[in-house]
């Protein structure tokens, strides 16, 4: 059982924003399996049901379960409003339609190459004529749009679609989150992955724009998880690696 010591004050305007149909409708994304995964009997559990369901009990309302494939289909969802808070990575373009929290966590994002290629070190990547595949809409897929100067996106459906098109040799490089591509090297066997990082993202809450109350709300809620440990004794409950919280 995972408990906080305090617990900020829940307006009654930041509950009618956070819970505006009586319950939580929190955006799961399946995609990252960092934060959320499946059990044995189908039921969900991670770090992200955790703070959900931490959250609920706050609020003092039921959690309802909003299940998506990918994070880009939870971003796209926002504007629907079919959920009222998702954990997601704070970035830049998403920002344009969401508020994001302070980050809860941090994770590195990595690359892999192919055995014989002359790209060896994370700087070489961006280079004309390299093509790096990433998936549509994650956050680390949004930044390179953003950072690239050079190289091109080869952009997929999912990551497991990243590493059939790298498997296929039709990109040099396959971008993801470092723990997953770490996870998964048995998958591409000739791939290697390089030292270092191409980015560090944060993840954090995310409302749809102009809900003030339930941001400042949330705002507290993250200064008091990251001060009281909360999301890390999480991590090490779902026995997450390559996953960090971010430090008070």
């Amino acid at each position: 059982m995972i408990s906080c010591s305090t617990q900020p004050y829940v307006s009654m305007d930041a509950k009618k924003e956070l819970a505006p149909t009586g319950k939580l409708r929190a955006g799961m994304n399946l995609g990252n399996t960092l934060f959320t995964q499946k059990s044995n009997s189908g039921e969900l559990q991670g770090v992200s049901v955790d703070l959900m369901q931490e959250l609920a009990k706050r609020l003092g309302v039921p959690l309802e379960l909003v299940i998506y494939d990918e994070p880009g289909q939870v971003a796209e969802a926002s504007a629907k409003g079919v959920w009222d808070v998702a954990i997601l990575a704070i970035e830049q373009t998403r920002a344009k339609t969401l508020t994001f929290s302070p980050a809860i966590t941090e994770i590195e994002g990595g690359y892999v190459v192919h055995q014989k290629s002359s790209i060896s070190r994370i700087e070489q990547v961006d280079a004309k004529g390299v093509k790096i595949a990433a998936p549509v809409g994650a956050g680390y897929e949004l930044y390179l749009t953003n950072a690239l100067k050079n190289a091109s996106i080869v952009r997929t459906k999912n990551f497991a679609n990243s590493i059939e098109v790298f498997n296929l040799k039709q990109v040099d490089v396959l971008a993801g989150l470092k723990p997953n591509l770490m996870d998964s090297m048995s998958k591409f066997p000739e791939g290697k992955l390089l030292d270092g990082h191409f980015m560090v993202i944060n993840h954090g809450f995310a409302t749809p724009r102009g809900k003030n109350a339930a941001d400042e709300y949330l705002r507290n809620y993250v200064k008091e998880l990251n001060e009281s440990g909360f999301v890390a004794r999480s991590i090490e409950k779902n026995n997450i690696k390559g996953l960090t919280a971010v430090k008070k």
